[in-house]
């Protein structure tokens, strides 16, 4: 049975509603992904069905897919909408809400061309990111974010309580925990980076892929717990599989695409792995598109210290030994900020980095 669609109050009407484009006609070297029906959930076994099925996918690759959870397409394309205005606004506009990404701040607006990704050639990334909706992140935004206000805080709000909840319920069943194990670290109410994302690819020219060698953005795994993207048509995403290989991620109809992250595999000492991922030049048929993007990124509660947790799973599989990876002392707060710095540091171009010492000792790498 398919979830029933959290009803949402629409924010201004005069917004045009998000056409999503054609998917590419090329059949690429799709990856094979597990798809999750969160209308499963609280069916009687629901959730140990799930589980089963996780525990399955994170095995071959920490991506997967989720569908039926409690949004309609049309609400999708409304923040797909908003998103795409925000990015129109006049570039003076938008850099007064410019995110202190050099002291580790990532919420607000990310100019295009930030980071140097070759010698001679930047980015080609805009983002702007929504915090959660408490008092201690209220701040300014463009008057289209704040004209629509009440139907993004919804939607985020959903995604928090409905879709991000329920997976963090079943990873604690995964690993035998407290069904709110983790519910408890990710606590709406409480400091974290959670974040809604508007993020745009501008196009390249052929000259500048052939430069970069197609990848635009070097393999790297995420910061926190989860990220979600919402269905994506311009195919460009791709993820590595544990043999090293990179293959592309389809965009699944009415679905989003979920990643694990840093702190699930601090947290459980590599056991649950943070995924490797990077964006390259989409095929041919898409190539003169901006790719356009609308996710949602889950984060640990800032005091959280990202000690590995006591789990009998754990200990019967033989990830009960603090090793070299661990990241005991650091909280996800301090994770967090940290790599948003390093981030965008001018030291080198991405191109010449494949370890990145974030803090504590403890380094990102990244991946051609």
């Amino acid at each position: 049975m398919a979830a029933v669609a959290t009803s949402i109050p629409q924010g201004k009407t005069d917004i045009l509603t998000y056409h999503q484009v054609p998917e590419t006609k090329y059949e690429l070297d799709w990856a094979d992904l597990v798809t999750l029906d969160l209308s499963q959930f609280d069916e009687p076994g629901g959730k140990q069905r799930l589980a089963a099925q996780l525990f399955e996918a994170i095995q071959k690759i920490g991506f997967f897919y989720i569908i039926n959870f409690g949004l309609t397409q049309e609400q999708v394309d409304r923040q797909f909408a908003i998103g795409k205005e925000v990015f129109q606004l006049p570039t003076e506009e938008k850099l007064k809400y410019r995110a202190d990404l050099e002291n580790g701040g990532y919420n607000g607006y990310k100019p295009l061309g930030l980071r140097q990704v070759k010698p001679g050639v930047y980015d080609n990334t805009e983002i702007y990111n929504i915090p959660k909706f408490i008092p201690a992140f209220e701040r300014p935004h463009p008057e289209v974010i704040n004209e629509n206000r009440s139907e993004i805080e919804a939607f985020a709000r959903h995604i928090n309580d409905n879709i991000v909840g329920k997976l963090l319920v079943l990873f604690a069943i995964i690993l035998e925990l407290p069904e709110d194990y983790f519910l408890r670290r990710h606590r709406y109410e409480e400091k974290s980076d959670c974040h809604l994302r508007y993020m745009k690819y501008h196009r390249r020219t052929e000259e500048q892929n052939r430069v970069l060698d197609n990848v635009w953005v070097k393999g790297h795994t995420d910061f926190g717990s989860l990220t979600l993207l919402f269905r994506q048509p311009v195919s460009a995403l791709q993820v590595r599989t544990p043999e090293g290989q990179w293959k592309w991620v389809k965009p699944y109809p009415q679905s989003i695409t979920v990643n694990l992250a840093d702190s699930l595999e601090f947290l459980t000492n590599g056991f649950l792995k943070s995924s490797i991922h990077r964006v390259v030049a989409p095929p041919p048929d898409q190539a003169d598109i901006d790719r356009l993007g609308v996710l949602y990124f889950v984060r640990p509660e800032d005091s959280l210290e990202l000690r590995p947790v006591v789990s009998d799973v754990l200990e019967r599989l033989g990830y009960n030994k603090t090793t070299d990876g661990s990241a005991v002392g650091i909280t996800a707060g301090e994770w967090v900020k940290a790599r948003v710095a390093r981030g965008v540091a001018k030291d080198k171009p991405r191109s010449d980095v494949s370890e990145q010492e974030i803090i504590g000792g403890k380094a990102a790498k990244y991946y051609d």
